[in-house]
């Protein structure tokens, strides 16, 4: 019997540079698409997929990421006095249980891999998650529920796939495919930013996995790998081929990349359009600002 994910992993050590000077005092983490931070998006996710523990790695500078989820008496006390209760609802709902959240430092940035690979005492022997922030995903039933689901049946490691352009796969991990079932397929290779033309397909890995506890004795042996890092990619495909396999996951959503500015204002514009009290006004200023540009041509 596949055993239930309840953990899951944050890795929140970067510097966020591409952002800066907003990223100079605050982390890349807390700036909002609409009116909630990035890291609230991925928490939603993964509490609607039953996640209990949430173990985020950080780095010197985090301190606001960690302030967010404390509770704010103050705060809290003013808005029932005012009788604002929505907004109340709203304020409880960025608090964590006690015990819920723990926090992880790591010291040098040496990768993805070895940032996941600091949790290992608090993963134990358990599958977990792992959530990358800067992926923020709009579907009906949230991406990592998707995959929880999935994993049930398949057991083993599964990591979320979308189909990206030729050209753009030597900027992700790229999969290779063994045999396919609907959204499901077994993967038969993972490669690290292939060269433009050597990808072994256009299905690139995106920031969601489900992973088996032996993937924290892979990293921990592993060397650097592409760019100088300890690279999770390589730690996930040396399971390939094992009893449990890896698998690849077609989620079923609309993906947004957050870590670079084009991406972060196209999600902006998409939750922005996807609320009741924001969409007609919103709407109306963008069709008044695309409207010239198309008469021009």
């Amino acid at each position: 019997m596949t055993r239930k994910v309840t953990k899951a992993i944050f890795p929140v050590a970067g510097l966020g540079t591409r952002f800066l000077p907003a990223t100079k005092s605050i982390p890349k983490e807390i700036m909002t698409l609409v009116d909630r931070p990035l890291i609230q998006y991925a928490i939603d996710e993964a509490r609607a997929a039953g996640i209990e523990e949430f173990i985020f790695v950080t780095s010197r500078g985090k301190g606001a990421l960690e302030d967010y989820f404390d509770h704010a008496p103050q705060l809290q006390t003013a808005l029932a006095e005012a009788n604002k209760t929505k907004l109340l609802e709203t304020l409880k709902a960025t608090n964590m249980d006690d015990g819920a959240i723990a926090y992880i430092r790591q010291h040098k940035a040496l990768g993805l891999g070895h940032a996941v690979w600091c949790a290992r005492r608090l993963v134990g022997d358990e599958p977990f998650a792992v959530i990358l922030t800067d992926d923020v995903i709009a579907a009906e039933k949230p991406c990592l529920q998707q995959m929880v689901e999935a994993h049930a049946e398949t057991g083993g490691s599964v990591v979320a796939a979308m189909e990206v352009a030729p050209e753009r796969t030597s900027a992700y991990g790229v999969l290779g495919i063994k045999k396919e079932n609907g959204q499901i397929f077994e993967v038969s290779e993972m490669v690290e930013k292939p060269p433009a033309g050597e990808a072994p397909s256009n299905l690139a890995v995106i920031g969601r996995y489900i992973l088996t506890p032996s993937i924290m004795q892979n990293l921990g042996s592993l060397k650097p790998g592409a760019g100088g890092e300890i690279q999770l990619t390589d730690a996930i495909a040396a399971e390939i081929g094992g009893e449990e396999g890896v698998h690849g996951f077609r989620f079923q959503g609309q993906r947004f990349d957050c870590g670079n500015k084009a991406g972060y204002l196209q999600a902006t514009v998409a939750f922005g359009l996807a609320r009741d009290e924001l969409r007609d006004e919103l709407m109306q200023y963008l069709e008044g600002m695309v409207a010239p540009r198309q008469a021009a041509e």
